[in-house]
């Protein structure tokens, strides 16, 4: 088995004067510092960075060696996978572990968004979609025609949709670290107006996740060396599902990517949706949302509107969802976006996520989606030391 055994994780938001490197480094301090592991001791370093070119450093992973002169000629690998870059480096320092090539891992996800036009991030972000067929699409675009599929099916979830945003940005209220401290009512979230415009119909402002700056990092370490530290989250399973890449070869109301990966993560992990205390899922639209309920078996299909209404994903609900504020007032980092969740959840299944916390919690789950339902890590994680 892995485990995390410490953790770091910057503010998300605008952050100016920060450049990469920046922020890189303030997380990976913070995180070998949590573990109490030497920058020298660590066997490799994974970094989550989309990019797409919203910046000029295209070459960042040896940027985590500025943690600390110890840590030259470190091995270090960038990860890219479109939203879940962030994930798809927890897997890769995961499998190098469990492979027997590192005792001592640092994960880390970055982003550097805020600089830029919305325009330009939105392009620079639609490098993410099928370029045969969807090139010019922004990521808003592709999910409304999520929505629109979804609404036409099973009718209009506009309410729904509202519900969720008010949901993650109430939950923000309780992280410091997240980009967007301010309750929005469901009623102004369903509400088309001058302060909440339609970006494509039928999604709105508050349906879209944040242009956000920042970084996470969490440390991996393999069994024997997991015994000697103050604190352990066990990586009980993780599972990777890609599906088609272009949006015509999938019916566009079912996620059948992230349901397979739940399936998988459920089967490995040797759980159920009811031993799960906490979840933190990729609300990058909250249309998003919605169907990730469904995928994972919450709600039969057409039905996930119900776990609002009657709480089950609310605070102290069935199965909180988003208790950090997601995506949609936590902030998107986009590589940055899949550590963070596991930041999030290791500090919930440990009872150090101070306001944030849900009581009880031992056992959670990470889901983190790139593109558009393409690129589906989840993790279930589960206290062994606190």
């Amino acid at each position: 088995m892995v485990h995390i055994v410490g953790w770091g994780h910057t503010k998300f938001g605008k952050l100016e004067g920060q450049g990469v490197e920046d922020l890189v480094v303030e997380a990976g301090r913070e995180a070998l510092a949590h573990a109490g592991i030497a920058p020298g001791d660590v066997d490799g370093i994974w970094m989550g960075h989309f990019n797409g070119g919203m910046v000029p450093d295209g070459f960042p992973a040896s940027m985590a060696l500025s943690i600390d002169p110890a840590m030259r000629f470190t091995p270090a690998t960038r990860l890219e996978n479109a939203c879940a870059s962030g994930s798809a480096a927890v897997f890769a320092a995961r499998n190098a572990i469990l492979a027997g090539e590192a005792k001592i891992a640092l994960v880390l996800g970055v982003e550097k968004m805020t600089h830029l036009p919305t325009r330009d991030v939105a392009a620079a972000l639609g490098h993410a979609a099928y370029q045969k067929e969807e090139a010019g699409l922004s990521f808003p675009a592709v999910f409304a025609g999520f929505a629109r599929a979804y609404f036409d099916k099973y009718g209009d979830k506009t309410e729904a949709l509202a519900m969720i945003a008010a949901k993650n940005h109430a939950n923000a209220m309780a992280n410091p670290l997240a980009q967007l401290h301010k309750e929005l009512p469901v009623e102004f979230c369903a509400t088309e107006s001058e302060r909440n415009p339609m970006i494509a119909a039928p999604l709105k402002m508050s349906d879209c996740s944040l242009v956000s700056d920042g970084a996470a990092a969490i440390v991996l370490v393999a069994d024997d060396v997991a015994k000697a530290m103050p604190r352990a989250v066990r990586l009980r399973a993780a599972e990777q599902v890609n599906d088609f890449l272009p949006m015509s070869r999938r019916d566009l109301t079912a996620f059948e990517g992230p349901r397979e990966a739940f399936r998988r993560a459920f089967l490995a992990g040797g759980v159920t949706l009811d031993d799960l205390h906490v979840a933190e899922v990729h609300d990058c639209f909250t249309i998003a949302e919605l169907m990730i309920y469904e995928a994972m078996g919450l709600a039969a299909p057409g039905q996930g509107e119900h776990l609002l209404r009657d709480g089950a994903v609310m605070r102290n609900g069935r199965l909180p969802v988003n208790l950090s504020g997601g995506l949609k007032a936590k902030g998107h980092p986009v590589g940055a976006t899949g550590v963070s969740m596991h930041v999030l959840v290791s500090r919930q299944v440990t009872g150090t996520a101070e306001d944030m916390q849900q009581d009880g919690a031992s056992l959670g789950m990470v889901f983190n989606m790139g593109g558009s339902g393409v690129a589906n890590y989840c993790t279930i994680l589960e206290a062994e030391r606190a």
